[in-house]
């Protein structure tokens, strides 16, 4: 579990984690190792103030090439909001997320289709939704319409907003890279795992992470 400065949601990620049978391992943006972590998850927030760009200054912390080395070898990564802005810039996932095209603040219960049977969405069946809160100004997701093609013909989009909420490429919520082990969305499963907040369906993506790393730690 990575904290940048400004990370303000990696004590419901730990929680959340904890809740679905993993074990949170604390880690520091300036931290050069991942201490042996099976996963990785970089939670939401808004890192270094969100100067630049969202995620843009975190990407260069010295932790991200701990995190580009343990997904170059297949260890799976999870991005939350903030952290899939932090995994764009990284270059560990394609495109990149811009203001919401009303130019307001999303804070709502969004509707989430499953793209495609995948760990990372608890091999849910394509159709499925899942309702998961979202809380962001900038999580547009973007890439030109080649690379929009592309990504859509080799499966990368794994969830995608059931209404058009913020003017994301293709209604695209959650993408992954094309080896599958890195996945970045924008709303917060971490915040839909308690029955007392309403839906648990955050726990098939929470879950996802930690399944993914239980095989990594076999």
């Amino acid at each position: 579990m990575v904290t940048f400065p400004g990370t303000c949601d990696d004590r419901d990620a730990i929680r959340a984690v904890e809740i679905c049978g993993g074990e949170a391992v604390p880690l520091w943006h300036g931290d050069d190792d991942l201490r042996q972590v099976d996963g990785v998850f970089l939670p939401g927030g808004f890192s270094y103030g969100d100067h630049l760009r969202c995620g843009a200054i975190a990407s260069h912390s010295p932790v991200m090439a701990a995190v580009r080395d343990f997904a170059a070898m297949g260890g799976p990564v999870l991005g939350v909001c903030n952290g899939f802005q932090v995994l764009c810039e990284a270059g560990l996932l394609p495109g990149i997320l811009q203001r919401n095209h009303h130019g307001r603040f999303n804070c709502l219960e969004a509707d989430l289709v499953v793209e495609r049977t995948a760990a990372w969405t608890g091999d849910a069946a394509p159709g499925t939704v899942l309702r998961v809160p979202v809380k962001h100004g900038e999580g547009a997701w973007y890439a030109p319409d080649d690379a929009v093609e592309r990504i859509e013909a080799s499966g990368q989009v794994v969830l995608r907003y059931a209404d058009d909420i913020n003017g994301a490429a293709g209604r695209v919520a959650g993408v992954c890279n094309e080896a599958g082990n890195v996945f970045g969305l924008m709303p917060h499963p971490e915040h839909a795992v308690d029955p007392l907040l309403g839906s648990t369906d955050g726990r098939s993506i929470v879950g996802g992470l930690v399944g993914l790393a239980a095989v990594v730690g076999t």
